[in-house]
């Protein structure tokens, strides 16, 4: 039977934030906009943790293997500083890599900021869980997730949430079913094939 909820961990990656030095913005603005954007109930496991990347590595395997989530989201650590090993943590973990999400993540970011090249957010597959690194800025998370939209509200670039629901419905089983996650279309419209798509 479908799971009637998702379950989704938000890892929120920075050394200043988890020693208390300043105040996290990653998990709290990521919650936001979840609550804005799914129409599927969803719980979340949320982890504030330094840059390092054997803990790093610990709490996705975790969150897959113990918590079962569907779908993790992870905030900084994707830049080129030597403490920025998000990315090299998220590829150790996984079973199948899927550069789509970061090629689109930094085609979004190109239309405000040259220094998006320098970004290296990756996206990735760990058993039936979507793993994706997203930026560190709320702002920039918000635009890569719904994308960019001109006055009207007209989509004039994707963003990477539209792919998320119908990931997961490739990732089912007979045996381990996965929740159909549905999407408040004046946020961001989820996109499925017709053969994909369930009535409400």
């Amino acid at each position: 039977m479908v799971k009637q909820f998702i379950k989704i961990g938000l890892v929120s990656i920075s050394d200043r934030a988890s020693q208390g030095v300043y105040e996290d913005k990653g998990i709290p603005s990521l919650q936001i906009w979840l609550k804005q954007a799914l129409v599927t109930p969803f719980e979340l496991v949320a982890r504030l943790i330094p840059d390092d990347q054997e803990e790093i590595e610990h709490t996705l395997i975790d969150l897959v293997d113990s918590e079962g989530c569907s779908l993790i989201l992870t905030t900084g650590g994707t830049g080129p500083a030597l403490r920025d090993v998000t990315p090299e943590a998220t590829l150790a973990v996984a079973d199948k890599e899927m550069p789509g999400f970061g090629e689109q993540m930094r085609q979004i970011s190109l239309q405000f900021v040259p220094t998006a090249i320098l970004s290296r957010q990756v996206a990735v597959i760990r058993k039936q869980c979507l793993i994706i690194n997203l930026p560190g800025q709320p702002k920039a998370i918000q635009e890569t997730l719904e994308g960019l939209k001109d006055e009207s509200g007209n989509v004039l670039v994707h963003g990477i949430f539209a792919a998320v629901p119908y990931c997961l419905d490739l990732l089912a089983t007979p045996n381990l079913p996965m929740p159909y996650l549905e999407t408040h279309p004046e946020v961001v419209k989820a996109f499925r094939p017709k053969s994909a798509i369930k009535p409400t």
